[in-house]
């Protein structure tokens, strides 16, 4: 099974353009099918039957696995298993029919404007702080995946046009506008990261060593100025996922969103609309003729 395995990961990456953090992920769900294949000692990947994949499904999930993770694991078998088929290692396939279960689109909710204001409300004075507000700056300003801040070169920038291109998932290029604010942050950066010495010159966000900033590093520098700038921890995401809402709230306009945010499918933008029900009842009671109550 590993050969297959192998060559199925190598078929992800190279011709279909899956990201590494995918092909990691189907690699992880994998080494647990192929633990449990050989614990039930099979010889041959077309001696598998829909019945044992529900109970590899079942064993993962009674060891903890989050829905999330059980359909992603069922993903990815569906994947290999396609694959298999189309390679003609085997003739039907066991995990048609096997269903991810339903797990609730768990996404944290917009921060209010002034908090993110007061989060990069501050004058830096090192090197490090320059660089810090620049990145902040730019996931609120532009709605970057913490990959895709990660990745950037010096040459996706154009501060002169204000736009930054990201390669998103499946390799997709995008070109996103760069917001005054952080235009601002990045320049005064790029004047102060001239006083490390560099090890990756292409890299735009860089560690203290020269080398190009990490996402570990990225999470902890942003929790570290959320406590510093007294304000609850916003990370990554959540500085995007508040980008998102802020434009929507402000346009309405669902495909603009999908464009910037490098959503394949639109569907995955409209859960940004699943506003708090009491901030709609409210917005409902002010603007609709008949939504006072009798007295």
């Amino acid at each position: 099974m590993q050969k297959e395995i192998n060559k199925f990961l190598d078929y992800l990456s190279t011709v279909r353009n899956f990201s590494v953090h995918t092909v990691k992920n189907y690699k992880k769900d994998l080494e647990k099918f192929s633990a449990f294949y050989e614990a039930k000692k099979f010889t041959d990947l077309a001696a598998v039957s829909q019945s044992d994949i529900r109970d590899f499904v079942g064993i993962e999930r009674r060891r903890g696995l989050s829905p999330r993770s059980i359909a992603r694991l069922i993903s990815c078998l569906k994947s290999f298993y396609r694959y298999l088929n189309f390679e003609r290692i085997v003739i039907k396939n066991p995990i048609l029919g096997i269903s991810a279960p339903k797990s609730a689109n768990l996404l944290p909710k917009a921060i209010d404007a002034d908090l993110i204001n007061q989060l990069l409300d501050f004058h830096p004075k090192e090197w490090i702080d320059y660089r810090d507000k620049a990145m902040a700056e730019l996931i609120y300003s532009s709605g970057l995946r913490l990959s895709e801040l990660c990745s950037l070169n010096i040459s996706d920038l154009s501060l002169k046009d204000q736009i930054c291109r990201v390669v998103g998932k499946g390799n997709k290029m995008r070109d996103l506008p760069i917001g005054g604010m952080a235009l601002k942050a990045l320049e005064s950066w790029m004047l102060k990261r001239t006083e490390v010495e560099i090890n990756e010159p292409d890299a735009l966000f860089i560690n203290k060593m020269g080398n190009r900033l990490g996402a570990r590093t990225v999470q902890e520098r942003l929790k570290r100025l959320s406590v510093k700038q007294g304000v609850p921890y916003l990370h990554p995401h959540m500085l995007r996922h508040s980008f998102a809402s802020h434009v929507l709230e402000s346009s309405g306009d669902l495909r603009a969103v999908q464009e910037l945010l490098g959503h394949a499918n639109l569907s995955t933008t409209q859960i940004y609309t699943k506003l708090d029900f009491q901030h709609l009842a409210k917005v409902y009671d002010k603007a609709h003729p008949h939504a006072k109550k009798r007295t």
